[in-house]
């Protein structure tokens, strides 16, 4: 059942880009977004999800891409960029967790690759589209486990000493930072992060062990992917959201960890990034 989001305006047609929008918060953000008016388009891996997906809640237009894999975020973004002319709204949704390391096949670890990354250069290449808006904005889907985070950018990709959780919230650590760096460059979109809240979906299901049978515990007492939603619609529609680059929790203004205030760390993140893309011809 959608909840009543009242405070929400009404979009008007307005097109919204959401990644790993096929299930969970994403596939909730989307659908109501649909319901309110805005032109959805959806960006996954699986065309059946995609296919579903799309049919069962009127999205305008799906888009394929495995976003682990940087060449194919960049592929896809210029397809975007070429049937899309203009995006209001990007949403930076789609991310994991991992429990034990893999490499993408660009040999690049997953966590690092997908929530930090992807988001980075697919944001990166729309601009452009992104340009043509009258109200552009860019909103990454963070986690407050960017609390419990420590980034160090020496070694981001856990080459030593691995863990899942350490991993994934330091992911989220640099995706608030990337909110709050791409406000201070680019001041002419809104920019904003935010935490959905522990919602139940299928995130952690492809871990197995300790880590996934905790993470089944925690799903009894998560709230669900609508309620989940709640603060990224709000962030896609309010009327003059006003602040760039501010942090989002529970549909509202948030004070993030003080790490995440760091502007000196915000720029390290970003030509850390800057230089994988180098290094990958991107």
């Amino acid at each position: 059942m959608l909840l009543n989001m009242t405070r929400h305006a009404p979009l008007n047609g307005r097109t919204i880009l959401i990644t790993g929008a096929t299930e969970g918060i994403g596939k909730a953000t989307a659908a109501e977004l649909a319901r309110r008016g805005a032109r959805v388009l959806l960006l996954g891996r699986s065309p059946q999800k995609l296919a579903a997906t799309a049919q069962e809640i009127g999205a305008a237009g799906t888009y394929r891409a495995d976003l682990s894999e940087l060449a194919e975020v960049a592929l896809i973004a210029d397809e975007i960029r070429r049937t899309e002319p203009q995006i209001d709204v990007l949403i930076n949704n789609a991310g994991g967790i991992f429990g034990t390391r893999q490499e993408t096949r660009e040999g690049i670890e997953m966590t690092w690759a997908l929530n930090v990354l992807s988001p980075f250069i697919l944001t990166r290449d729309l601009l452009p589209a992104l340009r043509a808006s009258t109200d552009p904005r860019v909103i990454t889907v963070a986690s407050d486990a960017h609390r419990l985070a420590r980034l160090n950018l020496s070694d981001p990709e856990f080459r030593r000493g691995y863990g899942g959780w350490p991993a994934y919230n330091a992911s989220k650590l640099a995706n608030v930072l990337f909110g709050r760096e791409l406000a201070r460059r680019e001041a002419w979109l809104v920019s904003a992060s935010l935490h959905p809240g522990m919602v139940r979906s299928s995130f952690n299901a492809n871990n197995s062990g300790l880590q996934a049978a905790l993470w089944k515990v925690m799903n009894l007492f998560a709230i669900s992917p609508e309620e989940g939603a709640q603060t990224s619609v709000l962030v896609a529609s309010q009327p003059e959201l006003g602040v760039s680059g501010g942090y989002w929790a529970q549909s509202h203004l948030t004070a993030p960890a003080p790490a995440a205030l760091d502007d000196g760390l915000a720029l390290d993140l970003w030509d850390t990034c800057e230089d994988y893309l180098r290094r990958l011809g991107l």
